[in-house]
């Protein structure tokens, strides 16, 4: 049946070893494509892309941080190691912190896309409304051992955040980036 309409028997699918390569390379893709639009895909393909980001971001800011490494209280002491040991302590305090920042940020994107997915695949429509109860339910979760009031704030926080970011990336009387075309 194709969307429903009866088209006759069809042939049992053929095992991968009946297949040409081409045919093996085709079902191949559209594995991953099927992987890649369920809900565990997205999740992790929104954990994974999360650390990543969460590790340059982690490892820009931790190079901006140059007065001590976190965790010692060795600020006069440092100064004073050859500058062989100075730069041991900075880049291990560098590792640390892009390391803490990526699982933070891999954990908070793959919690949020699979709370999204689930709410949409509950509710079967794709609109505003998912991103924002996965906003809520994400920033409660998140801040939720800190008290209710904390959950609270974290709920609208994280909704108010992703309200933004989909009405900006939805918006359509943004006008388009320009290119070199357009001079």
């Amino acid at each position: 049946m194709v969307f429903g309409v009866y088209t006759g028997p069809q042939p049992p699918p053929k095992q991968m070893h009946e297949m040409n390569q081409e045919e093996q390379a085709e079902e191949g893709a559209r594995k991953m494509i099927e992987f890649m639009q369920s809900c565990p895909g997205k999740t992790a393909m929104a954990g994974v892309s999360g650390f990543f980001l969460g590790g340059f971001f982690g490892l820009f800011m931790a190079s901006m941080a140059y007065d001590a490494p976190s965790g010692t209280n060795a600020a006069s002491h440092i100064s004073q190691l050859p500058f062989k040991q100075q730069m041991k302590i900075q880049f291990t305090d560098m590792g640390k912190r892009s390391y803490s920042s990526a699982k933070n940020f891999g954990y908070i994107g793959a919690i949020y896309s699979g709370v999204e997915c689930a709410i949409e695949s509950l509710r079967a429509k794709h609109d505003i409304y998912n991103g924002v109860s996965a906003g809520c339910v994400t920033g409660a979760g998140l801040s939720i051992k800190a008290g209710p009031q904390a959950a609270l704030f974290g709920c609208a926080g994280f909704a108010a955040f992703s309200t933004a970011i989909d009405l900006y990336m939805s918006s359509e009387s943004a006008a388009p980036p320009a290119n070199d075309y357009d001079e």
